[in-house]
């Protein structure tokens, strides 16, 4: 299970594209509410998560997500996210930040020694890491993207590291992308 953590605030398209690449691939994913059931994007549009933050099974999950956006500071914020994080590093399950996300994994020195992307202006974040120009990028259980412009990118690399590079690749076709 893929599990994206929604806060108020959130780059809509950073959390949407990649679930529905995910989904389209058939890897099975839930939306959380960090901030409460509905969440609003940066844009004003409202998403109804899946679940709470309170009721995600960790025993379960494969990836935890998260999205950037202004919302990437209400995610760094909550100590129930902070927990889901460390839960997934001690259980070598993997983690993707994107835009100002990855800044989070970076100030928990996360990213120490590996290869990261990041929104212009965040890199100072990402302590140890070897920041990298790239859209996305995976570096062991870490994956990283840029930004929303690479959305796509971003899910399409979770997908090849949860699927396989085909599935990924069919996916892209059928999406014309």
């Amino acid at each position: 299970m893929v599990y994206v953590l929604l806060a108020d605030g959130f780059e809509e398209v950073e959390a949407i594209e990649p679930i529905d690449i995910l989904r389209r691939g058939g890897v099975e994913v839930k939306t959380v509410g960090v901030t409460g059931k509905t969440v609003t994007g940066a844009h004003g549009i409202p998403v109804t998560a899946d679940i709470e933050i309170g009721e995600v099974d960790c025993d379960d999950m494969e990836l935890l997500m998260l999205p950037g956006g202004a919302g990437h500071e209400k995610l760094d914020a909550s100590n129930a996210v902070h927990a889901l994080i460390s839960y997934a590093v001690a259980n070598n399950i993997y983690v993707s930040a994107i835009c100002a996300a990855p800044s989070i994994l970076g100030k928990k020195m996360l990213l120490e020694g590996k290869k990261a992307t990041c929104f212009p202006g965040y890199e100072k974040y990402l302590y140890g890491a070897g920041v990298v120009p790239d859209k996305a990028v995976i570096d062991g259980k870490f994956i990283t993207g840029k930004g929303a412009g690479a959305a796509g990118d971003f899910g399409f690399l979770m997908l090849s590291v949860l699927k396989d590079k085909a599935t990924a690749d069919k996916i892209k076709e059928t999406m014309q992308y």
